[in-house]
């Protein structure tokens, strides 16, 4: 067949770019997409809500290492869907969402999912949103999106294509291409930071999640610096490495030692707001800046060297030019070590009675577990205190900072790693936003952990609101009987009441052959 429904021409597109599974839910503008998915061979997910079809996309993308795409109607679906956007781009996520859009919208109103600029919507949440008029702007829209993936950050696209074009027939697209990616290597860039390492006593890296790809074991033994992360680069050091300061560059207290360093090199961080909580990270040495986008290079922090390049393939050129030797580490280790226990004992202190839960689960994670959190204040404390094995395996809304995120990420997650071991964290609140989704993990067969942590209210927005001197409100909700809902969904529950009963629920849940809701609360869990 040399021609098909530019729909159906489009899942074909999809798995010649090794595209495996879409997220999405079916309608009446949007059904011409689903024409050619069995016949091309992908898998479809049936999402309960386009913000969890997104979510899935992006657990998908970052279990994976590829794409996450999502289908989804006019009008509503991409109103759905873009907060799922917003929270890719934030964390540098790929996922591609293709939506029906309407054939004429300028003299017609009144019609089903009508929107007023539904192009320009969905750009405020995306790296970039277009209207494919034609086959052959829909396969270079396609081509454009997926040469961007391969060579540019990490974003969120968005094609649309009229309902019209959908169902026309379109003649056969056009076979890959070779990819044009970025040039590798500054020669002049690295060899100056190899130079400038060199001078220095007391240098300090800090590695953020645009740096999980790389090894930095040979960095670490022949620099001689120390070390912190962020959030997103956990599990890039090994945690009781002797050099490193663990992930606590939202401690004010960091600031302090950072400004001891006599040099600052920046590997893969935006050192945005969620990453430091401050403006300033606080140093006062020279800075270099190591990554793959021009606008991070250029922000306020203004370093002194700016290198364009992959930290994947900088680091392994950085160490060419440092002696073979390991270069002694001249922090004092005893420093290290009493920062990071006061910066940890700080942040066990913001959340009472939590910290012995989150190591009673940490000691019984598998190691190859991935892990998607919500905006709960149980993650936010073991962000600080739970070190990673390894990197990229902690996922949780970073920038965008939504609710509803870790049930439907984990679900897509996985998706892409069947077999291995995968946790979704939320609390109370956050977990009720999506928790529809928790069906499509009984009808995949996921056998899916589903940590919920219950505080019986939004405990971090009334703690705010007490550091404001405001009298807090609306901070307050019935909660359902979570253990009879999983149920009610085929899913197992359990409500255990000693950590070592939660150890034992954790390990079951692996081996489950559903998911299961394991209910945790302050009150009900005791040592």
């Amino acid at each position: 067949m040399t021609s098909r429904a530019l729909g159906a021409q489009i899942s074909h597109f999809l798995k010649s770019r090794d595209v495996e599974v879409i997220f999405g839910i079916p309608g009446v503008h949007n059904q011409e997409l689903y024409r050619g998915i069995q016949e091309a061979g992908l898998n479809h997910v049936l999402a309960r809500h386009e913000q969890g079809a997104g979510f899935m996309a992006d657990g998908y993308a970052r279990a994976s290492a590829k794409q996450g795409v999502a289908y989804v109607i006019t009008g509503p679906g991409l109103c759905n869907i873009m907060t799922a956007m917003g929270q890719a781009y934030s964390d540098s996520v790929p996922m591609l969402v293709i939506s029906s859009c309407l054939d004429e919208v300028a003299a017609r109103r009144g019609q089903l999912h009508q929107m007023l600029d539904q192009e320009g919507a969905a750009d405020a949440v995306c790296e970039w949103s277009s209207t494919a008029n034609s086959a052959k702007a829909a396969y270079g829209l396609l081509e454009r999106a997926f040469e961007e993936f391969a060579s540019n950050r990490a974003r969120p696209k968005h094609i649309q294509v009229p309902i019209a074009q959908l169902e026309a027939h379109a003649p056969e697209f056009p076979a890959p291409r070779q990819n044009a990616c970025p040039a590798p290597y500054d020669p002049k860039g690295v060899e100056r930071t190899a130079d400038m390492l060199r001078d220095v006593r007391q240098p300090l890296f800090i590695m953020g999640g645009g740096a999980i790809k790389t090894d930095v074991t040979e960095l670490v033994r022949r620099s001689g610096a120390a070390f912190f992360t962020t959030f997103a680069g956990r599990g890039l050091i090994e945690g009781n490495h002797a050099n490193y300061m663990g992930s606590a560059l939202a401690r004010p207290g960091s600031a302090g030692t950072i400004a001891k360093a006599d040099l600052v090199v920046v590997l893969g961080s935006e050192l945005g707001e969620v990453d430091i909580w401050r403006r300033e990270l606080g140093h006062k040495a020279p800075m270099v800046r190591v990554d793959i986008d021009p606008e991070v290079l250029s922000d306020h922090h203004h370093a002194d060297l700016r290198i364009l390049m992959r930290v994947e393939d900088f680091v392994p050129e950085l160490v060419k030019w440092l002696p073979d030797q390991a270069k002694p580490c001249l922090w004092a280790r005893d420093v290290i070590a009493n920062d990071r226990k006061l910066w940890q004992a700080q942040a066990e202190a913001e959340f009472p009675g939590v910290a012995p839960i989150v190591r009673a689960l940490q000691d019984v994670m598998p190691h190859d577990t991935m892990i998607y959190s919500d905006m709960t204040q149980f993650a936010y404390l073991a962000k600080e205190i739970w070190d990673m094995p390894c990197p990229g395996h902690w996922h949780h809304p970073f920038g965008f900072g939504t609710l509803g995120y870790a049930l439907p990420a984990a679900i897509g997650g996985s998706v892409a790693r069947p077999g291995l071991p995968t946790v979704a964290i939320a609390g109370d609140y956050g977990f009720q936003y999506t928790l529809p989704e928790l069906g499509v993990a009984v009808e995949l067969g996921l056998s899916l952990p589903i940590l919920l942590w219950d505080n019986q209210k939004l405990k971090a927005i009334e703690d705010s609101m007490i550091a404001a001197q405001i009298a807090p409100n609306a901070v307050q909700a019935l909660n359902p009987d979570f253990l009879a809902l999983a149920k009610a969904y085929g899913a197992l529950a359990s409500q255990p009441e000693t950590l070592s009963g939660l150890q034992n629920d954790l390990i079951e849940a692996f081996s489950a052959k559903v998911p299961t809701l394991i209910y945790m609360s302050s009150d009900l869990l005791k040592t």
